[in-house]
C-alpha cells in the first residue's frame, strides 16, 4: 500500500462543507453539492449575476446597463446564498484556508470565457490593520489558486489599500461607492509590472461592485491595458 493510500485509510476524505465522507479530497458530498448554488447558464457579461435566457447569448443586467463599470467583463462561481454563503464565510472568517483550493477550481471554470493568455492575476487587498487581525487575505488565497490552475502570472501585492474602509454591510449603494473612492493604488515598485497588462482582478464577494470599481480605477491609472473581474460569490439583489 502506498503512502497516499495509507493516509486515506487513516484519514478518509471528508466533505469540505459538512465533514461527511466523500470519494476524494477537497470535494463536496452530494447533499452539500445540491445546496451549493453554482452559477451556470446565462449570466451578466460584466458582473456574473445570473440572468434568464439562453447561455449562448451575451447579456448585461440592469445594474451594469445603468452604472458605469470601469472594468470590461466579469464572472462569479457561486451565488452568495445557502451553502455558497456558508463556504465564503468559512474561508473569510473561519480560518478555512483549505477552501481556497477547491474554490479556485470553481472560479477557474466560471472565468474560462474571460481568460486570455498572459493575463496578470491580482487580488483585492486588505488594509494592513485588517490583515494583521485576520492573518491572511482570502482574496489573495483565491487569486493564487486561480493563477496556478490557469498558468498565469500572479502578483499579490500589485495593489495596496492605503486607508481602512471599514465594513460595507448595511450601506446603500451610493455610500458603498463613496466609501471606496481613492482607496487603492498601485505601489511604485509594481507600476512597471502592471503597465500594459491585461489584469484579472479577484475578490471573494461582489455586492454593488464598489470595491472592484475602485481597485480597477487604480490599475487603469497605473497603465493596465484592461481589467476583468472574478469573484467566488455574487450577491443577488434579493440576497
Amino acid at each position: 500500500m502506498g503512502l497516499q493510500a495509507a493516509l486515506q485509510v487513516i484519514y478518509p476524505p471528508q466533505c469540505i462543507s459538512c465533514g461527511a465522507l466523500v470519494a476524494s479530497d477537497f470535494g463536496l458530498c452530494p447533499e452539500c453539492w445540491r445546496e451549493t448554488p453554482f452559477l451556470s447558464g446565462l449570466v451578466c457579461d460584466q458582473c456574473g449575476i445570473p440572468l434568464p435566457g439562453d447561455a449562448q447569448e451575451t447579456a448585461h443586467c440592469d445594474d451594469c446597463l445603468t452604472v458605469a463599470r470601469p472594468w470590461e467583463r466579469g464572472r462569479a462561481a457561486l451565488s452568495y446564498r445557502d451553502n455558497g454563503r456558508r463556504l465564503v464565510l468559512a474561508l473569510k472568517h473561519g480560518d478555512r484556508m483549505d477552501l481556497a483550493r477547491p474554490a479556485g477550481g470553481w472560479m477557474l471554470k466560471a472565468a474560462r470565457p474571460i481568460l486570455r493568455p498572459g493575463m496578470l492575476v491580482v487580488p483585492v487587498p486588505l488594509h494592513w490593520l485588517r490583515l494583521i487581525r485576520r492573518r491572511y487575505n482570502q482574496a489573495a488565497l483565491l487569486s493564487r489558486a486561480v493563477a496556478r490552475l490557469a498558468g498565469l502570472d500572479h502578483c499579490p501585492d500589485a495593489l495596496v489599500r492605503h486607508r481602512s474602509t471599514g465594513n460595507q454591510d448595511g450601506k446603500t449603494r451610493d455610500a458603498r461607492f463613496a466609501n471606496l473612492v481613492d482607496a487603492f493604488s498601485v505601489p511604485r515598485r509594481r507600476e512597471a509590472l502592471v503597465a500594459g497588462r491585461e489584469v484579472l482582478l479577484v475578490d471573494d464577494v461582489m455586492t454593488s461592485g464598489a470595491t472592484f470599481s475602485s481597485a480597477t480605477e487604480a490599475l487603469v491609472s497605473a497603465g493596465a491595458r484592461s481589467v476583468d473581474v472574478l469573484c467566488l460569490a455574487r450577491v443577488a439583489k434579493d440576497g
